[in-house]
This record gives structure tokens, C-alpha cells and sequence, in this order.
């Protein structure tokens, strides 16, 4: 299973970045995005930013990834 985390950019460096969720900090690629502005909302997969969303949509999809946790 492939999951991807939604995460807060809050630097940004050519098409690396870093992004940062709950203290948790990572660099990140955003070369397969175009328009990654600081404080976008981006889903990050592989090291990668694959999509921006919104902030509730981010808020949703963290709530839902650590309901999955709980049930672990």
C-alpha cells in the first residue's frame, strides 16, 4: 500500500524544499509541481510533492491516517 502524507512547505530552495507537519521536518522534491508556494499544503510521496490541497482537506486526510494508527 502506497501512502501519501500531507505536509506544510515552509521553505523553498529551486525545486527542493522543506516541509514540516507536527514538528517533523523533511526535505522534499517539487520538481513534479509548478506552482508550490510557502505555506501550501502539498501531499508528499517518496520525497516527493505530488499535489497540493487545502488546509481542511490536509486536516481531514491527517485525521484519517491516525485513526488507521489507532486501529494498529
Amino acid at each position: 500500500m502506497c501512502v501519501a502524507v500531507p505536509m506544510n512547505v515552509i521553505e523553498i530552495n529551486d525545486k527542493m524544499g522543506v516541509v514540516e507537519y507536527n514538528g517533523v521536518k523533511r526535505e522534499v522534491g517539487l520538481m513534479l509541481m509548478d506552482d508550490v508556494k510557502l505555506g501550501d499544503w502539498v501531499l508528499i510521496h517518496a520525497g516527493f510533492a505530488i499535489s497540493k490541497l487545502n488546509q481542511k482537506e490536509a486536516e481531514e486526510t491527517i485525521s484519517l491516517i491516525k485513526e488507521m494508527e489507532a486501529l494498529e
